[in-house]
């Protein structure tokens, strides 16, 4: 059973998590883009693509941007065929998805929570900033997410007013780096913790129905405000003379 506190503190943050968390990830990341394919009733090659994408994208994107280490996707033996294979299952067996009907925001929002830690976990391997590590996580969490959408024609879901999505991804992947890298918590149980953070925020935000806010103009409120203050001041001084 693994050691809840590291013995050597934040030197054995080097030391990569396990490599099925990260097919693992693809997979539940593949499986919530077949998902999608059949909303959209989409064909064979529709559904391979949007597997791949929701599957591939976020780890694509995370190694693009950090030009460290090696490429998941092509050096991977199980990557590529895992999330092709699954497109192709989703096609010709549709039925047993379609008796979960929530299904598709549990898988989509779990494959966030895995890209969010695998992708920060990298980060602190590789020795990022606080801020890179956090910002890579969240990336890789959203961005199979923000590919698909574009290939499908829509604004990315990270861009519309919503229950929290992408804001999940940072909570969890600053929970992650926290503990690792702060509090020296072993990684597994940090895992954990960036996986329940992460789900846990967005079922918070579906129970109670928490949108992210659109249209904002704080303007108003500011030169009303710096007003105010600047009458008190003149008010002030008039006395003072």
């Amino acid at each position: 059973m693994p050691e809840l506190f590291s013995r050597f503190g934040p030197e054995t943050a080097a030391v990569s998590l396990p490599a099925w968390l990260d097919l693992l990830s693809v997979m539940v990341g593949a499986v919530s883009g077949i998902l999608v394919a059949r909303e959209r009733r989409l064909d064979m090659v529709g559904f391979v693509g949007l597997a791949m994408l929701c599957g591939l994208g976020g780890g694509l994107v995370r190694d693009m941007i950090m030009q460290v280490g090696d490429v998941y996707m092509l050096k991977s033996l199980y990557a590529i065929p895992s999330t092709v294979g699954i497109g192709i299952a989703g096609f010709y067996f549709p039925t047993p998805f379609g008796r979960f009907p929530s299904i598709l925001e549990w898988t989509d929002i779990t494959a966030v929570g895995l890209f969010a830690l695998m992708g920060t976990d990298k980060a602190i391997v590789y020795g990022t900033l606080p801020c890179s590590a956090i910002l890579m996580g969240t990336l890789t969490g959203i961005g199979g997410g923000m590919l698909r959408d574009v290939f499908l024609g829509d604004v990315p879901r990270i861009f519309r007013p919503s229950n929290y999505y992408a804001l999940c991804a940072v909570a969890g992947s600053t929970v992650y780096y926290a503990l690792v890298m702060f509090a020296w918590l072993g990684k597994p149980w940090a895992a954990i913790a960036c996986l329940v953070a992460t789900v846990g925020l967005r079922r918070w935000s579906l129970h109670f129905n928490v949108i992210s806010q659109a249209d904002v103009d704080l303007t108003p409120r500011v030169t009303g405000g710096v007003r105010r203050i600047t009458r008190r001041m003149r008010r002030s001084t008039r006395r003072r003379g």
